[in-house]
């Protein structure tokens, strides 16, 4: 029995060391992973990822198109959009560009404008 005990101690005491850097490797790793997921980074591996973190990296991919459509960046894929957001997007660059052509700047697509818009913006040019 004392043999046993002390074989079991020994390999608790030789293996347990290991067991910790293997597991403190394993959680940088999935850290550093988590990180690269969240930032966008191109060696993020999404099926380490536990479901809340998943969900979470959905929610923050799905913002990113959000803001880069909001920006008028190339990278927007306005399909990803709801329909409250492309609406919301839709008249947001509407207005932009009612306001551009009412003060003369650039870029200004008058063939986007009513002709109630268009009418005004000659109005107040005279």
């Amino acid at each position: 029995m004392t043999l046993n005990l002390r074989r079991c101690v020994w390999v608790l005491v030789v293996c347990f060391p290991g067991l910790s850097i293997t597991a403190f490797a394993q959680a940088s790793d999935l850290a550093q992973n988590l990180d690269d997921c969240r930032s966008g980074r191109e060696p993020c591996d999404r099926s380490k990822l536990t479901i809340p973190q998943s969900a979470d990296m959905d929610a923050a991919v799905h913002g990113r198109d959000v803001a880069n459509c909001w920006n008028g960046y190339s990278s927007c894929d306005s399909s990803k959009l709801s329909e409250r957001e492309a609406t919301a997007l839709a008249v947001s660059n509407h207005e932009r560009n009612v306001s551009n052509c009412n003060a003369g700047l650039a870029p200004c697509d008058r063939s986007k404008l009513t002709e109630s818009e268009f009418r005004a913006m000659i109005i107040t040019k005279h």
